[in-house]
């Protein structure tokens, strides 16, 4: 007998189709119980399965495929982010006038772009001061900025605030970060494979900085272009194209899962095998909840840097665990166990803490949710499993729930490098 025989929601993000309601498909059960109603009221873009930068339709569930140093995974999972807006206006065409040009040349559609198309444009620097290319743009207490770049015959550049040269550079050829002035917060570069890096720069108190600005030192030296983004936040989401204005992609929203028959009041667990799209402080949920009461089951990344909290409230807080794990960006399987007297919380294969022995249970569970159980405090982030079942498992079930089948599974899924 397996242990799945005794789930009641099974969701391995796998299919969906445009509809409004219960359009995102749960594996279990089979009559349709556990579809999720995924909805978001703009287009998005995804990474396909075969690594490119896609759209999807409004309210149409984005099954994102992850990529490791380029290379596209097997399996997708469910994607969901908060709204943001790219100010760039013009995010692919490094020609257009928005664009200033400072001892710059601009040449498009010169190569194959992270989307599979001809659109990627070569920037090429016309003299030994370097090239600077800028566009306007809003401010906001925090600001990313982040663009796709490929070498051309030259695989160094810097991107920033030009008018004050606050720039980190980049190496295209070794994918990282030479150098990041200290009046930015952070850099980051990520692999899209075919040579593409996706690099950011990410300012704390950007009051009165306009500007986003790229620099390619050395007259005749290019680099090639594509996917210009400036968004009002601490890390950068999704691709959010633009032509001629600023785009908004709205936040995407996933819930009402399941019925009172597919949860068990006197015990039972939540499990998930997740990860947030930025340690920020921010609280992302997923719930058990109760829509007669406010009885839950919940677990969350709370505001402590990578710290994830997981309790059961029927009127009164029955247990509460709170634990740190290493990277909460990282896949980290949670499993979160109720029964009278009786709770645990297992993650990444061991236990953590000891046996809550004394708390009652909640009641008239009825609906699974990516938030609080009350609509608010949605998770932000990828689930590539998303479980609950109607018996409370025993250690050594919970054990193999929360761990991986193999070493190499656990390093690609933490992003170990094996030598």
């Amino acid at each position: 007998m397996s242990i799945y025989d005794n789930a009641g929601v099974v969701l391995i993000p796998s299919g969906y189709k445009a509809a409004s309601i219960d359009n995102l498909y749960s594996v279990l059960p089979a009559n349709g119980n556990g579809d999720f109603n995924a909805t978001r009221g703009s287009t998005a873009t995804r990474i396909n399965k075969d690594g490119l930068i896609e759209s999807v339709a409004t309210n149409v569930p984005r099954l994102d495929y992850p990529l490791i140093d380029g290379v596209v995974q097997d399996c997708p999972a469910l994607l969901l982010e908060p709204q943001r807006t790219n100010t760039v206006t013009y995010s692919e065409d490094f020609t257009n006038g928005s664009w200033i040009k400072v001892n710059a040349t601009v040449s498009s559609n010169n190569s194959i772009s992270p989307d599979g198309t001809l659109n990627g444009d070569l920037i090429q620097a016309t003299s030994t001061n370097g090239l600077v290319v800028i566009t306007n743009f809003l401010t906001e207490t925090q600001q990313t900025i982040s663009v796709f770049a490929k070498s051309g015959n030259y695989d160094k550049f810097k991107m920033g605030q030009a008018s004050n040269e606050y720039y980190a550079e980049f190496d295209l050829t070794n994918g990282s970060v030479l150098s990041v002035d200290s009046n930015l917060s952070e850099a980051s570069i990520n692999y899209y494979g075919n040579g593409w890096y996706r690099c950011s720069v990410r300012y704390a108190s950007p009051s009165g900085l306009k500007t986003l600005g790229i620099v390619i030192e050395g007259s005749g030296n290019n680099v090639n272009f594509f996917g210009a983004q400036s968004e009002f936040g601490s890390y950068p989401t999704s691709y959010i194209p633009t032509s001629g204005s600023t785009a908004t992609r709205s936040a995407d929203v996933c819930n009402g899962s399941g019925t009172s028959a597919e949860f068990n009041d006197s015990e039972g667990v939540l499990f998930a095998e997740i990860s947030a799209l930025a340690d920020d402080g921010s609280v992302r949920s997923i719930a058990i909840s109760a829509s007669a009461s406010n009885d839950i089951v919940r677990f969350y990344y709370d505001g402590v840097t990578n710290g994830i909290t997981a309790f059961v409230f029927n009127g009164a807080y029955q247990t509460v665990f709170t634990t740190v794990v290493n990277d909460i960006t990282e896949n980290n399987k949670i499993a979160f166990y109720y029964k009278l007297n009786e709770f645990k919380l297992f993650i990444n294969g061991s236990q953590v803490g000891i046996t809550d022995t004394i708390g009652t249970i909640p009641n008239g569970l009825d609906t699974l949710s990516f938030d609080n159980g009350y609509g608010s405090e949605q998770f932000y982030g990828n689930t590539k499993q998303l479980m609950t079942f109607k018996i409370a498992l025993n250690d050594s079930e919970l054990e193999t729930l929360t761990s991986w089948d193999s070493f190499n599974a656990m390093a690609t899924s933490q992003s170990y490098t094996i030598e």
